[in-house]
Formats: structure tokens, C-alpha cells, sequence
């Protein structure tokens, strides 16, 4: 998540170089041919273009709508993580104070094991995510790092997890989903030796559903992608048109300076403008494309690293420790 005011233009004109030179030759090309070569044939109307041009401007919208929409679901689970986490140690540490605390701590830092084993799961790559290409991955490299791919799982729990139990986690699969299950049976086992009763086990299993739920709407967002029907058929709308603009615009320019001095030489206004007017929607198409994922990594993601570290000092100072980690901060005004 950026926590800064906004990207600077610097960043979106080195994050989106590579495109702007492409973008370039498709406008330098035609402009040379037609000014140099007289190849007057070239010139194409606009107006086909422009209505090509509205379509792409609908359906890049519809993309960037859904990229934002699923952002804004990912960040909502993850508050709804950090309520019902509240939740859920305070009726452990009220219900197992004064009857079992050891077990109250033990249930605590299986919890921190969950928001860590859910978080790199999370963080794991899939093959439609955008964070493997040229320009997210230079502008990771050059501004921030991401955590779970710095710290190996097994390290990050060992704080957490006795070591059998560590190891039972380790050679599972959806380990987020084990850990919560152990708790479930560690809390069942407690009802039967006394240590809580029905109703309180009820009121605590009822957080652990929620805590299920959540994790399975997170790994919705994370294990379906935007439609790729929809995706291919923006990219392949938005290829024909950056392809064409130059075209459409040939005649517009070339006429502007008729009758002037200019007479001849505004065609080459062709360039910047045809740049320029390409570069908005492709850069559009970029900041979806780079929105539409809010788990892998990326600058735009929510931080759930950080709600993770936010759940734990809360929980922690309710065990009432003294020693906490440390807060997650920005770098380079980058919150993971």
C-alpha cells in the first residue's frame, strides 16, 4: 500500500518507460512515411478511431472498477481479521485466566502462527499475477521488499509453534487452515477437562468460524483471477487502438498549418500528441492490471503484513507482555 500522498510522475514515467518507447515507434513510423515519404495513403479517419477509442475507454474503466472493487474486499477482510483476532483473545484470555493461562498463551501464539502461515500463503505467486513483470518487479527492487520472500516460513513461525507442532504445520498444505483446526481441538479438549464451559466454548468456536470465513474469502480474491475473457479482450482492444491513433491523427495535424508558415511542419505534432493520447490508456490498463491482485506484493496491495504485526502487539499486550515487536513503517512511503 502506498502511504504516501500520491506516485510521483518520476515513478509512473520510469514504471512505464518500456511502454512509452513501443508507444513511440508506433508514432514516429507512420508520421516519417507520411511527411518524408508522401505516402499520403496512411491517413486514416477518425472517426472509426474514435469510436474504437470509446470502446476501450468503457472497458478499461469496467476493469479498473473491478480492480478497485476487489482491493477494497481484500482490505475489508483483513478488518474484519483484525476484529474478530480482538475478539477472539479477549474471550480466551477472560474465559482461561484464572483456570488455565498456560493454555491461553499457547492459543495466543497459535494465533500469531495463523495471521503468519495465512499471510505467506497469501503472498505465494500465481501464474495470471502481475508482480513478475519487467516493471513491477524493477519498481519492488528499487523501493521496497517483500517480506515473505526475504524470511522462510519455517523461520517466521518458530516464534509461534512448539517445534512437533511446527513440524505437523510444515508438511501440510493449507496450514492456516490446520492451525486453526488445533485450536479447535485444543478448545474442545479444555471444555471436556473443566477449564471452560458449553457456553463459553460456543461463544470462542463462533470467532474461530469467522476466522474461517474470512480466510476463505481471502483465498477467493487470491485463487480466482479477473476473468481472463474479459482481460484478453481489453488488451487485444487496446492494442488496435494505441496501433491506430497515429494513423487517425496524420490528416488533422498535417492540415493544421495549411495556408501559414507552419505549412508542412505540424505534422510532426503528430508524435507527441499520438504519444501522449496512447499513453493515458495504456498507463490506465497498467494501473489495473498492477490493482487487480491486492495479495502478491505490490506496491498497491493491502498491507497484510502489517495488520498481521498490529493483530499481534494488540494481542500480546493483552497477555500483558512488556517485550513487543516493533511496528511496520513505510519505506519509500511503501506499507506491506
Amino acid at each position: 500500500m502506498h502511504a504516501g500522498k500520491r506516485f510521483t510522475f518520476l515513478e509512473f514515467a520510469v514504471w512505464t518507460r518500456r511502454d512509452v518507447y513501443k508507444l513511440l515507434v508506433l508514432a514516429v513510423v507512420p508520421t516519417v512515411l507520411f511527411a518524408v515519404l508522401d505516402w499520403k495513403f496512411l491517413s486514416i479517419s477518425w472517426v472509426p478511431i474514435a469510436l474504437l477509442g470509446t470502446a476501450v475507454s468503457l472497458i478499461v474503466g469496467f476493469k479498473n472498477n473491478a480492480a478497485y472493487g476487489r482491493a477494497w474486499e481484500a482490505r475489508q477482510i483483513y478488518g474484519g481479521i483484525i476484529n474478530t483476532s480482538r475478539a477472539f483473545g479477549v474471550m480466551v484470555r477472560d474465559f482461561l485466566a484464572a483456570t488455565d493461562p498456560a493454555a491461553a498463551r499457547t492459543i495466543f501464539y497459535r494465533h500469531f502462527g495463523w495471521l503468519t502461515a495465512l499471510r505467506y500463503q497469501l503472498r505465494e505467486p500465481r501464474v495470471w499475477e502481475t508482480q513478475s513483470s519487467e516493471q513491477n518487479a524493477e519498481y519492488q527492487h528499487t523501493y521496497y521488499r517483500i517480506p515473505e520472500r526475504e524470511t522462510p516460513l519455517d523461520e517466521a513461525l518458530r516464534p509461534f509453534l512448539a517445534p512437533d507442532e511446527q513440524t505437523f504445520i510444515l508438511a501440510r498444505k493449507n496450514r492456516a487452515t490446520q492451525l486453526l483446526a488445533r485450536q479447535s481441538a485444543q478448545l474442545n479438549g479444555l471444555q471436556r477437562a473443566g477449564h471452560l464451559t458449553e457456553f463459553q466454548l460456543s461463544q470462542i468456536q463462533a470467532q474461530l468460524t469467522a476466522l474461517y470465513d474470512q480466510q476463505g474469502r481471502a483465498e477467493r480474491i487470491k485463487n480466482f483471477p479477473y476473468p481472463r475473457n474479459f482481460s484478453s479482450i481489453t488488451t487485444y482492444l487496446l492494442y488496435m487502438f494505441v496501433a491506430l491513433v497515429p494513423y487517425g491523427l496524420l490528416k488533422e495535424f498535417a492540415t493544421i498549418g495549411a495556408g501559414t508558415d507552419l505549412d508542412g511542419r505540424t505534422i510532426w505534432l503528430n508524435i507527441p500528441f499520438a504519444l501522449v493520447l496512447t499513453w493515458v490508456f495504456v498507463a490506465l490498463d497498467r494501473v489495473g492490471d498492477s490493482s487487480m491482485n491486492p495479495f502478491e506484493g505490490g506496491a498497491n496491495d493491502v498491507p497484510i503484513t502489517n495488520i498481521s504485526r498490529i493483530i499481534e502487539i494488540d494481542l500480546r499486550e493483552m497477555l500483558g507482555e512488556t517485550d513487543l515487536p516493533p511496528a511496520i513503517t513505510p519505506v519509500n512511503q511503501i506499507l506491506l
